[in-house]
């Protein structure tokens, strides 16, 4: 891949994340003040971003706690910051729920309450309900990260199992009006969807959740399948009073995003067309159509005429099958190259968040040659997919993305250079 062609997918990579800039975002939204206090809680890999722009532009007194995960954290002066584990549960996510909850406690009418949720919140806020441990939402975390189901199942099934998602910090501000700042990491940017909603509530009930568990064959523990059989600790129903005048509010998302990464394409002279924000699926599925279609541009000119970047966003899940390194941006990536293998494309993608599965990097950058250039180096390229180690692939060809911690959350990023 030439040096013009990574510093432009990266350059459009930077245009995506500004246009989720959490100080920006919140600007024009601010609720107005109340009469009593104002307490902040919150959770996301970008929550201290948000913790620390609200912070900046709010005027009056203020106080509260977020969590982020470790590495994550930015100084608030009146907001505390705690960090804990991602993508698994640990103690300091515990105590980061115990510590919310307490933030909360003893509100009046008079108080407001800003929720300031992103992607990552469902792992950062274990909660386990008073019959059940914190082993098992670890166990219930390890089981839906290896299933391949979509985030929108996970999180269903996460609020099934959980004393604050759901809903349930919300109603635990009751009488204090709650607005919840939310930066969307799922496709259709269902707010009860992000950080497994602890401010919003939803309709899912056990029967669904356990659905869901038998149609996607997550092997959960018995302690597990024995509790979702039972109603201890439902979740409260939308149309609960507690939630009245309630608002919530999606601040930020990978349509706006990509928007902006195309805004930013078209002027360095590059049409730019968007697939889609809401892409699901196995992510080496996701990959082979990608590939198909740049195929389909690269060869015959259809259904796009060259030159052109294709831009998608959404998130693609990954079913473990081995035991390698890598996260669901690089497995799309290595199918990609497999599949298009000796076209002229040049690829970016990446978590948006800066944080690609288990390692340090966002994802990776690809093209035409990244499967020839593996095979010489004697690596098997399909052989790494087999074994869900594309982390090791990039990494043997020096080509991962490594932006950092972004301070934001709008789901993966993709950008395919048919030039």
């Amino acid at each position: 891949m030439s040096p013009d062609d990574r510093d432009f997918l990266s350059e459009l990579f930077d245009a995506a994340v500004r246009a989720a800039d959490p100080k920006l975002a919140l600007r024009t939204r601010l609720p107005e003040p109340p009469r009593g206090r104002t307490v902040v809680v919150g959770a996301g890999k970008g929550a201290a971003q948000l913790a620390a722009a609200f912070e900046s532009l709010w005027g009056g007194p203020l106080e509260g706690v977020v969590v982020t995960r470790y590495g994550y954290a930015v100084p608030c002066d009146r907001i505390r910051v705690i960090e804990a584990a991602h993508p698994v549960p640990d103690r300091n996510g515990l105590v980061a729920s115990r510590a919310l909850f307490e933030a909360v406690r003893g509100l009046t009418a008079d108080d407001l309450v800003v929720a300031l949720f992103c992607g990552g919140g469902s792992a950062l806020l274990p909660c386990p309900p008073e019959e059940l441990a914190l082993e098992d939402e670890i166990a219930l975390n390890r089981a839906l990260l290896a299933s391949g189901a979509p985030i929108s199942v996970m999180n269903a099934i996460r609020k099934q199992v959980s004393g604050i998602k759901g809903g349930r910090l919300a109603a635990a501000c009751h009488p204090a009006k709650v607005v919840s700042f939310i930066v969307s990491d799922v496709p259709g940017d269902d707010p009860a969807q992000v950080a497994s909603g602890p401010t919003v509530p939803d309709a899912t009930d056990r029967a669904t959740a356990r659905a869901m568990v038998d149609a996607w064959r997550i092997g959960l523990p018995e302690r597990l399948v024995d509790w979702l059989k039972g109603e201890n600790g439902r979740a409260p129903s939308p149309n609960d009073p507690v939630f009245a005048g309630h608002e919530a509010q999606i601040i930020a998302s990978a349509r706006l995003s990509l928007e902006a990464a195309a805004a930013r394409a078209e002027a360095r002279g590059m049409p730019a067309i968007i697939l889609s924000d809401a892409i699901e699926g196995e992510a080496r599925d996701v990959g082979k159509v990608h590939a198909a279609i740049a195929r389909e541009v690269a060869l015959r000119n259809r259904p796009f005429e060259r030159p052109v970047v294709l831009l998608s966003g959404g998130e693609t899940t990954v079913t473990l099958r081995g035991h390698g390194k890598g996260g669901r941006n690089t497995e799309f990536l290595l199918s990609l190259a497999i599949t298009a293998e000796g076209l002229p494309f040049a690829s970016l993608a990446a978590d948006s968040d800066g944080i690609d599965g288990s390692e340090n990097n966002a994802g990776a950058f690809a093209d035409g040659s990244s499967a020839t250039r593996l095979r010489a180096l004697g690596r098997d390229p399909v052989a790494l997919l087999s074994g869900n180690d594309a982390w090791t692939a990039f990494n043997c060809l020096e080509d991962l993305f490594v932006p950092g911690p972004t301070g934001t959350n709008v789901n993966d990023f993709r950008a395919i250079l048919v030039r």
